[in-house]
């Protein structure tokens, strides 16, 4: 009679894990960041249907990496959650909190039974309150564990090397522009084989990005950041491909810095019928006086990536 194989718990729960974490180190790197009117949710998305961030109720939001099919069941299930428990109760019983104790219970259960892989997911809710005092922001890995972040908090892709930048550059209680930044940056920075750093400036189109905003007057307060306002916000972040030393823009080459003054993007997606939050006034910049005549009129050198 032949023996069953065996393998220790412990080492069924490490290979468990090893598999989960390389999963979702495959993918991009999510950020989330606290700022003065609420919660900002970025990450780099190039695909402009399969949404990683979304909302869950009035004052709560879902983000998450790793594979879609598996943190869009949970999506799912948190959406039916909640309304269900809204109804039978009230709007103020949904809670960020109570939504994350249920995905923490999910994805444990699915990680320690031995009858299916771990999801490969890692997950923010986000809620926020009547004063950034009040504001929750829970992650979530794929074993159930709930931790409470304050700030701002990375998760997916190369998130030591995010986090170490978040960790140098915050500031607590700035405004949505500076949050927006400092997030795309953060988003912006990885290594190479070395250990070197390498970063890059990603292009509007490849971002996707949410807030919750509790100045929004009405009590759904999740509101979608689409290109044309990401680029007024964004301004003149340099060229978004590595450029040669020594390049320069050819004579006449259009120049791409954002226009403040663009209408309203059409893609702005927002809950409910309250009008876009409005970008702050920016201050009308000098005119550039013509170059004295005799002058080399040539283009200038490019700006080097930060």
């Amino acid at each position: 009679m032949s023996m069953p194989f065996y393998v220790s718990p412990e080492q069924l729960m490490k290979d468990r894990a090893d598999f989960a974490r390389k999963g979702i180190s495959r993918g991009r790197s999510m950020v989330a960041v606290q700022y003065a009117d609420g919660i900002l949710l970025a990450s780099e998305n190039v695909s402009q249907a399969l949404h990683k961030i979304s909302e869950i109720y009035d004052r709560i939001a879902f983000a998450a990496v790793g594979r879609y099919n598996e943190f869009e069941n949970l999506r799912i299930a948190g959406v039916r959650l909640a309304d269900m428990r809204g109804y039978a109760y009230d709007r103020r019983d949904v809670t960020g909190r109570g939504l994350a104790n249920a995905y923490a219970q999910t994805l444990g259960t699915i990680f320690s039974s031995g009858g299916e892989k771990p999801y490969e997911v890692e997950i923010f809710v986000a809620e926020i309150g009547d004063a950034p005092a009040d504001d929750q922001l829970y992650r979530l890995t794929y074993d159930g564990q709930v931790g409470d972040e304050h700030g701002y908090a990375v998760v997916g892709g190369a998130a030591d090397v995010v986090s170490g930048y978040l960790a140098e550059h915050y500031q607590e209680g700035c405004s949505l522009t500076e949050a927006l930044a400092l997030a795309v940056a953060a988003l912006g920075r990885s290594t190479n084989e070395r250990g070197e750093s390498e970063d890059r400036v990603i292009p509007v189109k490849n971002l996707e990005v949410a807030v919750l905003d509790r100045t929004r007057a009405q009590p759904r307060k999740f509101s979608r950041i689409g290109p044309h306002r990401l680029e007024s916000l964004l301004g003149e972040r340099g060229p978004t491909e590595p450029v040669e030393e020594g390049a320069e823009h050819p004579p006449g080459t259009a120049s791409t810095d954002a226009t403040p003054d663009d209408p309203k993007d059409p893609t702005d997606q927002e809950s409910g019928d309250v009008a876009p939050l409005q970008d702050p006034v920016q201050d009308e910049l000098p005119p550039i006086a013509p170059p004295p005549s005799g002058g080399d009129a040539g283009g200038s050198e490019d700006d080097k990536p930060v």
